[in-house]
Order: structure tokens, then C-alpha cells, then sequence
């Protein structure tokens, strides 16, 4: 198991020992905190566990790498140390966030605030670490701007099965097709198949964040959400362009999609959330009926 911290204090190396044992319940002595441009004959290299710690400049102070040997009985999430570790050597501690973003991260100070934060690096030699914003304020990063991170939630890929069962029903249909029929059937990119299948994902997607509370973000950005509701628009007469049997699949997703859609959503009959998403009221526009329905509350109305 291994962690990747950062602290925004100047941690000496005995703090971050001390630190360790107590996030991991192990004794101080099985920690090895080591400069790993140091002497290696001062290592101990049976250690539980191996602290490598950098120093680094901006509003980071120190860089860990941390491994666990297999061999210690508590590894716990890495969210989980960090927050004992900020809590045990009194500063904030950075971890790196799931998404692929490179300048993703998690936040946690020493009273357990647990928030976002946007970390760059300069093209400086070495590089100057800034902490440009935060979801919430953090005292230790007076300079980061408070702020909603857009780019996270929209790397948010929740699984969506109902899409998947779309999709593996389609292959079948396919590879039981006879091969002048399987032309009819292309589901290559821009095709009308992997339009159905592309646009499924993003539905299923919107509706499962709304049934989780817009998790793990709490907020949806407006602009995502139209353009969730203008991949349903896209899945309305697409069917049409299918065989039977693939338009009934397509029928059949839609009608469980639509109908949690529906449950976690109330009826907007003034048309006020497509006058928010696209500043037109669109009173005499023919519209599909889930743009005449509102989450509750609005995602992108809440503090």
C-alpha cells in the first residue's frame, strides 16, 4: 500500500514519524523517515513502514511517499491518513483526488475539514507548488480562491447498468444477424447505434448523480445539465433509425431511465429551468417533456 501526501507546514522528520505510527497503530520504531537522496546505510530497511520525504516549494512544504509493507495489519484509505496525519503533526495535509485531472486534489486541515483543491505546478526548475483554489476556505491557503470546480464533476463516470444491458443486448442482436443484416447494424463512431449508446451513458449518468444527491460533489453545473437534457433530446427520434428488435431495446432502457428521471424530479410548468439553461422560455416550442420538469433542490442553485 502506498500514500502520497503533501504538507503545508514544514514538518520535521520526527513529527512525521510519530505521525505515522499513530495513523497506521503501529510503534514508532517500525517507521523509517528517510531523505531519499540520503545515506542509504541509515535506512532501516525492515521497517513497516517508509516514509520518503522532499522538499518542495510554493504553499507545499513537503512531499511524502509513503509505503506499507504487507506485513502491517492496519492500511487504511489514504483519505483516512491523511486526515489522522493532519490531525497529528497540526497541519494541512494535500492527496491526490481519483479523477485523471493532474491538478485534482483533496484538502484536509488539522480540525478534519475535507474539501477540494486545485493544485498547479510551474514550469520553474524546480517547481513552485500553488494551491490556486479551494471548495471551501482552508486558513492554512489564505491565497486560494474559493470556488466550485466544474472540471470534477464532470469527470464524475458513475457506472450505468441500464446502458451496459442496452449495449450487451445490441451485440447479441448483432451476432445473431446474418452478415448482409449486420451492415444494418453498425455501431461504429458517429453511427446511429453508438449515438444511441453514447447518449444512454450520459442520461443514466445525470439521473444517478441526481438520485445520489449530486454525490460527491453536492452541486451539478447548469451548463452540464442541459446538456444532459439535450443528449435525452438526441435519444427521442433516434429510434426511428433503428431495426424493430434494436428500436424495442432502446424503448425499453428509456422507459426505466425516464421513469427514475421523473421520480426525482418535480414538474416545472412555467418552464423557468429551460429559461435558466438556455435563457429561451420556449412557450411555443416543441420540447421534450424533461425539460418541463426541475431537480429538487436545483443542483446548481445550492450554496
Amino acid at each position: 500500500m502506498t500514500y502520497n501526501l503533501l504538507t503545508v507546514a514544514a514538518v520535521s522528520p520526527e513529527t512525521m514519524a510519530v505521525a505515522l505510527a499513530g495513523c497506521l497503530g503501529i510503534a514508532v520504531s517500525d517507521v523509517d523517515v528517510a531523505d531519499p537522496d540520503g545515506d542509504p546505510d541509515l535506512r532501516n530497511w525492515d521497517a513497516l513502514v517508509s516514509c520518503e520525504h522532499r522538499v518542495v516549494h510554493g504553499d507545499v512544504a513537503w512531499s511524502l511517499d509513503i509505503y506499507v509493507q504487507d506485513e502491517a495489519a492496519d492500511r487504511p484509505l489514504e483519505s483516512e491518513v491523511a486526515a489522522k496525519f493532519a490531525k497529528a503533526a497540526t497541519t494541512t495535509v494535500l492527496f491526490p483526488a481519483a479523477e485523471a485531472l493532474p491538478s485534482a486534489y483533496w484538502v484536509v486541515t488539522p480540525e478534519g475539514l475535507l474539501t477540494r483543491a486545485r493544485l498547479e505546478l510551474s514550469d520553474d526548475e524546480p517547481p513552485l507548488y500553488a494551491v490556486t483554489a479551494v471548495e471551501e476556505p482552508v486558513s492554512q491557503l489564505p491565497r486560494a480562491v474559493v470556488t466550485r470546480f466544474a472540471e470534477i464533476v464532470r469527470e464524475q463516470r458513475p457506472d450505468t447498468p441500464v446502458a451496459d444491458a442496452f449495449v450487451a443486448s445490441v451485440e447479441k442482436v448483432r451476432q445473431a444477424a446474418s452478415a448482409l443484416a449486420r451492415l444494418s447494424l453498425d455501431d461504429g463512431t458517429g453511427s446511429p447505434i453508438w449515438s444511441a449508446k453514447d447518449n444512454l451513458v450520459v442520461w443514466e449518468r445525470v439521473i444517478l448523480q441526481m438520485e445520489s444527491g449530486w454525490a460527491p460533489s453536492g452541486w451539478y453545473p447548469a451548463d452540464l445539465y442541459r446538456e444532459r437534457l439535450e443528449a435525452r433530446d438526441e435519444l427521442a427520434g433516434i429510434g426511428a433509425r433503428f431495426p424493430r428488435e434494436i428500436a424495442e431495446l432502446l424503448g425499453k432502457a428509456l422507459e426505466e431511465l425516464d421513469g427514475r428521471f421523473a421520480a426525482a424530479t418535480k414538474e416545472d410548468p412555467s418552464g423557468s429551468v429551460r429559461r435558466e439553461l438556455t435563457g429561451s422560455s420556449g412557450e411555443r416550442a416543441q420540447v421534450g417533456w424533461w425539460w418541463r420538469r426541475r431537480p429538487d433542490p436545483t443542483p446548481w442553485e445550492q450554496d
